[in-house]
């Protein structure tokens, strides 16, 4: 059927939609992608910046170019169970991916945020990570409203890259 639409198809994304990929809430085991990602090598699993407890990733599937999440490396589903060593990494992690974010894209500000539990919106609840969404003014446009799909325009590995040089370089 031909009509008057042009369409920009995102079928990688349908991995994300079946769930394909995610574990059981909190008996992830082997299967739990923050468990796997610091182990793998870097162009699969996407690690920025590692701390003694926490490390930084990026999305598989980021809301904005730059987003990145805070991990703990322990397999962990709640905020109230990290330690007072994990709470501080991480708090200095989010600082500093912050400033690393601003000084190589300019963000205007940031969405930061912990989805506690699948019914909070928790994609892998089993497994606690803070997101960090860069923004700018006039970032939303018609895409994601009328097509579906956000428009990003930098290769994952590409944006890895720029954060890990940026991350040490701070």
């Amino acid at each position: 059927m031909s009509d008057a639409w042009e369409r920009l198809y995102t079928p990688h994304r349908m991995a994300y939609l079946r769930g394909e990929g995610k574990p059981d809430d909190h008996d992830a085991g082997d299967q739990c992608p923050f468990c796997r990602a610091p182990g793998l090598p870097v162009d699969e699993g996407l690690v920025f910046a590692r701390g003694a407890e926490v490390y930084g990733v990026l999305n598989l599937y980021p809301y904005n170019a730059g987003h990145l999440m805070i991990c703990p490396y322990r397999h962990v589903a709640d905020y109230t169970e990290l330690t007072d060593s994990e709470v501080a990494e991480l708090g200095a992690f989010t600082q500093k991916a912050m400033r690393v974010v601003r000084n190589v894209s300019g963000a205007h500000g940031f969405n930061i945020g912990m989805n506690q539990g699948s019914v909070s919106g928790a994609g892998i609840a089993g497994h606690l990570h803070q997101h960090v969404v860069p923004r700018w003014g006039g970032d939303s446009n018609f895409m994601p409203i009328i097509g579906g799909t956000k428009v990003i325009p930098q290769l994952l590995n590409d944006t890895r890259d720029l954060l890990a040089a940026a991350w040490e370089a701070e």
